[in-house]
């Protein structure tokens, strides 16, 4: 039997991580390498640990209590974890077990020293990263003290901080096993951490080297700084060492003690710069068989390097595959489009079929190559001036890219570079008439679809859909919809540039967009006021939508007495218009309203609670009245000034077309959600029937298939079950990653600065795309369904995309960590007349939920009042 329970770690490879764990399989994997040297030592196996565990009948009791805790219940976690940990560290270990052991440790040489390392199933896996989640203990000296140590691991399974992560990741208590890891100690000159992608920029082509003296516990554990070099091409490009006070070594008879550093050694470097670069050569064989990036620790021994450990860092954003050795640029579509969140692959494949550019994915985001652009001088001056005025981080991260000679490569002006600016097509009139139209193409557009999709099935229904694409595609391309959206933000910005030259005043169109008709994203913010009207007055009604749990509510609603008819009514002829919206709505695979209702009743609430009747007529009334004066305001003050009828006239003829067309700005953007709905609602039908065929599980597992590949299923009436499963866990891991805005072939997330020396110290920096100035308290919402907003309340979230838009008519102010001058929060907060700052770093992690913060949004900067 002894054979199940011990393994030398010459006997593993990755494949066995259900057997050694994740730290055992590593490590056997390494062991493997060419020229890698790795302690040796031996894997107490998980067959071991299940043979301990059903030793104690009284642990899955438990373990049942253990999976029924709240995860954010920490006293109920510590006294139940540490009550299983007891009862783990109390089971005698079986004595065929323990012989199985000290025969190992006989081979190996009973009496020296080991390293006891804990080695999860679930511990170091590529999508979570578990480090330091279980205990490692050094310097373990006998049978007896090793056997111990063995024990410790099996229970540090169940520490408090392993428990809640667990709990936190859905991961089942019962599903990992504790496999341990038993290594001759090294007792090491130096010792660190080597990874070879830079951990901060995420650049795959520097290896960064934390080194220190002794053992590698005083780094890990924070006890001293270490040396730091990083390393590109074979050569070390930059280093910074550190006075090392202290050291971590081990004692002759068992475990480690703390000793000070001669004076005189606190300065010199850990590792000389040739040891480093031989350190990092070892590394790049390492990572090339794992096939990922790894975050290694070794150690030095007499000038030779030992490998103690490795396991893939998580942290990094992946780069988008262009099977090619060439360098390129991405830019992030999650921050134009105002979504950031991971999409599912049939979300990822529809945008990308129904694009206007070509875009790659990573990470569960769509990515832009702007390599061509960059390249070539002609294009590139338009690419970063429309970045600039959209989002200035994104500008400035492709500066700092196209300064750094070598990456991009120059190209000649061969191709057209797109017109010369002030070229193009000849400008439209001003003339509402011209917007009434694009809006009757696009619905007439819709109407088609809907019913030309009715018959369609099968097969026979994904080329119909690809047919629909490229319809998709066309009326996204009309020539005179991008003339009327271009007329809108060339006049805004002409507005604002002469405004500023002839009348020093910042932002002026923000107040002269005030209420601009015809903008289908704020005229959903208003009417959800007028369904509120509705409701207000009928207490019963009221009660109902505080207890609505159920998506088929509206039903029960109509039952009501006293207003229960009448607020479906209102909610239904909602839901008709914009039940096709949600939040994340370019991806089709999220919930629309339509799909859940239930998402809209706390919007609903607040707003019954917040506005009296006829709020939405009187708000969008005033907005006029104020954009009226300040267009008065404006035209009195430059009729004053040399040549200022002239001056006047230009700014009147502007007024008037950034009226006439900003709020059409808005609208291709609904029509596209309109057919998203109309492809969706198809799918899910076909996905229905192969519910009823026994082909899927459940209908929604079509959301982890491409389009091409659920076109395949249906075709053949067959599905890859494992290439599902591995799709929801890689979507679920998406979410622990931050796309940049900008990316480069080497893995490097390329932030972006404001480069602004107008921002009082401890403010936050950002874009100022509404104008005014409010001090409120802040509302930190990373959910629209879990808002809770009192008039007067700053509203503090990662992005928002139309769907936020019934939330800004009860706010005072708004302050987003993505968004551009003219993406859908900043055109609806001008509308609205809400200083809102956009474009802030880090907004929700470094403002909280309740401060009083001040919103400069002229300025563009944002204070955290005490």
């Amino acid at each position: 039997m002894s054979e199940q329970y011990v393994l030398n770690l010459q006997e593993i490879d990755e494949t066995q991580v259900a057997v050694v764990g994740g730290k055992g399989a590593h490590l056997g994997e390494l062991s493997r390498i060419d020229g890698v040297r790795v302690p040796g030592g031996f894997c107490v196996t998980t067959d071991a640990f299940r043979r301990i565990m059903a030793q104690a009948p009284s642990i899955d009791d438990q373990l049942d209590q253990l999976s029924r805790l709240n995860p954010d219940d920490r006293e109920a976690i510590r006294t139940l974890s540490a009550q299983v940990r007891r009862t783990i560290e109390e089971i005698a270990v079986p004595d065929d077990l323990a012989t199985a052991i000290t025969r190992e440790l006989a081979r190996l040489g009973e009496q020296a020293a080991y390293a006891v390392r804990s080695s999860a199933t679930a511990e170091d896996l590529p999508t979570a990263s578990f480090a330091g989640q279980q205990d490692t203990y050094l310097n373990v000296v006998g049978p007896t003290e090793i056997l111990r140590h063995i024990s410790r691991c099996w229970a540090s399974l169940y520490t408090e901080r392993a428990v809640t992560y667990r709990r936190r990741n859905g991961i089942d208590h019962r599903t990992v096993h504790m496999a341990v890891v038993v290594q001759q100690m090294v007792f090491p000159h130096a010792s660190g951490i080597l990874f070879t992608a830079d951990p901060v920029t995420g650049n795959r082509k520097v290896a960064t080297v934390d080194a220190g003296f002794g053992l590698g516990e005083a780094l890990v554990s924070g006890l001293v700084n270490p040396d730091v070099f990083k390393v590109r091409d074979g050569e070390v490009v930059a280093k910074t060492i550190a006075a090392k006070h202290r050291a971590v070594h081990a004692l002759p008879a068992g475990g480690t003690r703390e000793v000070a550093i001669d004076s005189r050694r606190q300065e010199e470097p850990a590792l000389t710069d040739a040891q480093v670069v031989r350190l990092v050569r070892l590394g790049r064989r390492i990572e090339a068989r794992f096939g990922r990036p790894q975050d290694i620790e070794w150690c030095l021994v007499d000038d030779d390097f030992r490998i103690v450990q490795s396991r893939p860092i998580t942290t990094l954003f992946p780069v988008p595959e262009t099977g090619d050795q060439e360098n390129h640029v991405y830019v992030s579509v999650g921050h134009q489009q105002m979504m950031t969140d991971p999409m599912r692959p049939l979300g990822l494949s529809m945008w990308q079929l129904t694009a206007m550019a070509p875009m790659l994915e990573a990470g569960g985001r769509l990515f832009v190559d702007v390599t061509r652009r960059l390249a070539s001088p002609a294009s590139r001056a338009g690419l970063l001036d429309l970045m600039g005025k959209g989002d200035p981080l994104v500008r400035d991260a492709l500066e700092t890219v196209l300064d750094r000679d070598d990456f991009v490569p120059s190209l000649p002006d061969t191709g057209p570079g797109g017109p010369p600016a002030g070229a193009g097509p000849a400008p439209i009139e001003t003339d509402p008439a011209i917007v009434t139209e694009l809006i009757e193409r696009s619905q007439a557009s819709v109407a088609a679809l809907e019913r030309d999709i009715r018959t369609k099935t099968g097969p026979a229904l994904f080329d119909f859909l690809l047919e629909a694409f490229e319809e998709h595609k066309r009326v996204l391309r009309d020539p005179l919809s991008i003339q009327v959206i271009m007329a809108g933000m060339e006049a805004t910005w002409w507005l604002n540039d002469k405004l500023l030259e002839w009348l020093g005043e910042k932002n002026a169109a923000d107040t002269l967009t005030l209420s601009a008709p015809g903008n289908i994203t704020s005229e959903m913010g208003l009417e959800l006021l007028d369904v509120a009207d509705v409701i207000r007055p009928h207490a019963e009604v009221v009660a109902f939508l505080q207890d609505v749990e159920d998506e088929d509510f509206l039903d029960e609603l109509a039952k009501v007495t006293g207003g229960g008819t009448a607020a479906r009514d209102a909610i239904e002829a909602y839901l008709d218009r914009y039940g096709m919206r949600c939040v994340g709505e370019i991806d089709i695979t999220r919930p629309r309203w339509r799909e859940r209702p239930t998402t809209l009743v706390p919007a609903i609430l607040d707003n019954v609670r917040n506005f009296e009747p006829g709020a939405a007529e009187r708000r969008f009334e005033q907005g006029r009245q104020e954009a009226l004066k300040k267009e008065q305001d404006v035209l009195s003050r430059l009729r004053v000034l040399p040549d200022g009828e002239r001056k006047a006239d230009e700014a009147k003829r502007m007024i008037d077309r950034v009226r006439t067309f900003i709020g059409y700005r808005e609208y291709p953007k609904y029509g596209i959600i309109s057919r998203y709905f109309v492809y969706k609602q198809a799918l899910l039908a076909e996905a229905e029937r192969l519910v009823q065929a026994d082909v899927l599980a459940d209908k929604e597992d079509i959301y982890y298939l491409r389009f091409q590949e659920l076109h395949d299923v249906v075709r053949s009436n067959q599905v890859d079950h494992r290439l599902i499963q591995q799709r929801k866990d890689a979507f679920r891991s998406y979410h622990a990653l931050t796309p940049p805005r900008v990316l480069t072939s080497d893995g490097e997330a390329v932030t972006g600065a404001y480069r602004r020396d107008d921002v009082p110290a401890g403010a936050l920096a950002g874009l100022p795309v509404s104008a005014g100035t409010v001090e409120g308290r802040a509302r930190v919402v990373l959910d629209l369904a879990d808002a809770d907003l009192e008039a007067g309340d700053i509203l503090v979230t990662a992005f928002t995309d139309p769907s936020w838009s019934p939330l800004f008519v009860g706010i005072a102010g708004l302050v987003t960590e993505v968004g551009g001058l003219m993406t859908h929060g900043a055109v609806i907060a001008r509308e609205y007349g809400l200083p809102a700052v956009v474009g802030v770093d880090r907004a929700t992690r470094l403002i909280r939920d309740g401060q009083r913060i001040r919103v400069h949004g002229t300025d563009g900067y944002v204070e955290i009042l005490p």
